[in-house]
């Protein structure tokens, strides 16, 4: 079939009759072009159809998938937004996105090439600084989409996935035929890092034991701008048996004096409760219950911790304090940095350091619970992607592929 060529497109005659012609009606259905024929584009003399202008749209404030030729507001007020670039881009495709809030740098737009290249790289972009517009023209797969103006200083930042751990400090054990202390909130995940961007490592203390109800420890955080803010609870301090305290709720809950401590969903358990006469329960662990006081004059388990492998070693944290006895067994930490508890007159003993551990019970009158163990944050990044830029002295070691940080106090990493 004999065809007339526009440009690079064609006019096939025997889709067009004379009355068309005589008419003037030619439709573009009738031409064979690239692209998507529409009120809104145009042929142009390659053969494509282009879009005739950029469009705006309404302000964006989920995540959502653009469409080449529009020009997206995106509200990151309530958090960050991950803006899907198009799959199949043509050359001379156009994107523009701007902070439409003046948030980006507290709740950046995250750009996924969608399978293509940024500026040639296959990584996912964000825009992190306020009142930012970033305008991207699609050239050819060896450079993707192409960042042609901005309204701040280039490069626009990259980002990369990064695994972690936090664990809280524990609670003190109780005195007193005390309970154990419930262990450190223990959380762990993966969060997107902006490459530049200072992430905030907070390492809590464990809690003092006392001869009465011991006191809770302090939370562990992870913190950052494009990162939703990780916050690990602080185990409970144990109650007292003979001065009919009740143990404290914390990550994971204090073992009972009067009743027990409970834990916080998703980070750890309650205490164990306590029974008549001298003795105490255990306290909480992160991935079990505080035994009971099994019999009077028994002190009760502290619960099992969890196993984690993110140092490339199987390690339990967050174990809870055993429950002190009298006259029979104390009860014995949980795995996981668990202090034991004490049969006779002495202190508890203190959960082990950052493992979040809680502190065993005291038995007698004046004796104290011990304290609970410091937590600790540990971080996996990529080794191709880590910066090497660290504050607080974390211990630096390598795993397969990625490069990992255990802080066992507060500092900084700087993706």
């Amino acid at each position: 079939m004999a065809q007339t060529k526009i440009g690079s497109g064609f006019i096939t005659s025997g889709a067009i009759s004379s009355t068309d012609l005589a008419n003037n009606s030619v439709t573009v259905s009738k031409i064979s072009a690239t692209g998507t024929a529409s009120s809104s584009t145009f042929l142009r003399g390659d053969g494509a159809w282009a879009a005739a202008s950029l469009t705006l749209q309404s302000a964006q404030t989920g995540n959502f998938s653009a469409v080449a030729g529009n020009i997206y507001p995106v509200n990151t007020t309530s958090g960050v937004v991950t803006v899907t670039l198009p799959s199949s881009p043509t050359a001379g495709n156009f994107v523009t996105i701007f902070d439409y809030a003046g948030t980006f740098a507290t709740n950046p737009v995250i750009i996924s090439p969608n399978g293509n290249k940024i500026n040639s790289s296959t990584a996912n972009f964000s825009g992190a600084t306020n009142r930012e517009a970033i305008n991207l023209v699609y050239v050819d797969s060896t450079q993707g989409w192409v960042v042609y103006a901005a309204s701040t200083t280039l490069p626009i930042s990259a980002t990369y996935s990064a695994s972690y751990l936090v664990v809280a400090g524990g609670g003190g054990g109780g005195g007193f035929f005390g309970g154990g202390g419930g262990a450190g909130g223990y959380l762990t995940g993966t969060n997107t890092l902006l490459q530049g961007q200072v992430y905030t490592i907070t390492v809590g203390a464990g809690g003092s034991g006392t001869s009465n109800q011991g006191n809770n420890g302090n939370n562990s955080v992870l913190s950052g701008t494009g990162i939703t803010t990780v916050t690990s609870t602080a185990g409970g301090g144990g109650g007292s048996s003979q001065n009919g305290t009740a143990g404290r709720s914390g990550g994971s809950g204090g073992g009972a004096g009067s009743a027990a401590g409970s834990g916080t969903s998703g980070q750890g358990f309650a205490g164990g409760t306590a029974g008549s006469g001298n003795g105490a329960a255990g306290g909480g662990g992160s991935s079990a219950v505080g035994q009971n006081q099994p019999t009077a004059g028994q002190g009760g388990n502290g619960g099992a911790g969890t196993a984690s492998s993110i140092t490339g070693t199987s390690v339990t944290y967050a174990g809870g304090g055993g429950g002190a006895g009298y006259n029979l067994s104390a009860g014995t930490g949980g795995a996981g940095g668990g202090g034991n508890g004490n049969n006779g007159a002495g202190a508890g003993s203190s959960g082990t350091a950052n493992t979040g551990g809680g502190g065993g019970g005291g038995a007698n009158t004046s004796a104290s619970g011990g304290s609970g163990g410091s937590g600790v944050v540990i971080l996996s990044v990529p080794t191709a992607n880590y910066s090497g830029t660290t504050t607080g002295s974390p211990t630096v070691t390598t795993s397969g592929s990625n490069t990992i940080l255990k802080f066992t106090a507060s500092g900084s990493y700087t993706a």
